[in-house]
């Protein structure tokens, strides 16, 4: 990068002044109390899922039921992607605790996608959004580190993983999905 295209030593403490002002996120807030150690980062992703997810209630005038299930240039909706977080994340869960999906997972997992399969209005997708993640965080609280390593099988081919991995996943699955709003939001909210 060219020396003109950096920014001036002003702009970068200016920047970071800004930063240190405002509220950290979790991941530099601390540990969360009643996590294990080595689910600290998954507590931590969680918790700004939940932040930034809460977040949209600010929005609520914008996001309509026709902006959430809007699919710019044929991508996944907002709603999709709301009611798909929940979704995954009880699923995932299930796993985690050493089950398999029920009926009712398997009709939720298929209706995901479809505005008329389910909740279709923010208040609803967002208040199952964040039910999810707080049973995601529950999940991980109660998990003690002694278990991680138990072996676990996902889905009909019974993929092999064990309960880190799975809790892992709800965290940084969570995170992909939120980001996935937020960007969603800017193209369909904005024009």
């Amino acid at each position: 990068m060219p020396l003109h295209a950096l920014p001036d030593a002003g702009q970068v403490i200016a920047t970071r002044a800004v930063a240190v002002m405002s509220k950290p996120e979790p991941w530099l807030a601390g540990a969360v109390p009643g996590v294990t150690p080595l689910l600290q980062p998954a507590a931590h992703a969680l918790l700004l899922s939940r932040e930034q997810i809460a977040a949209l209630r600010d929005r609520g005038s914008e996001l309509t039921p026709e902006v959430l299930w809007t699919r710019p240039g044929g991508a996944a909706s907002i709603g999709f992607h709301l009611r798909h977080l929940a979704g995954a994340t009880n699923r995932l869960l299930t796993y985690a605790r050493g089950g398999q999906l029920n009926a009712e997972q398997m009709a939720f997992l298929k209706q995901e996608g479809v505005r008329e399969g389910g909740v279709e209005d923010l208040d609803s997708l967002l208040a199952g959004a964040l039910a999810a993640i707080d049973d995601a965080l529950e999940e991980v609280r109660a998990t003690p580190e002694s278990r991680l390593l138990e072996a676990r099988e996902v889905g009909r081919a019974k993929l092999p993983t064990n309960v880190l991995g799975l809790l892992f996943h709800v965290a940084e699955h969570s995170q992909r999905h939120v980001g996935q709003v937020a960007t969603t939001v800017k193209v369909v909210a904005n024009g």
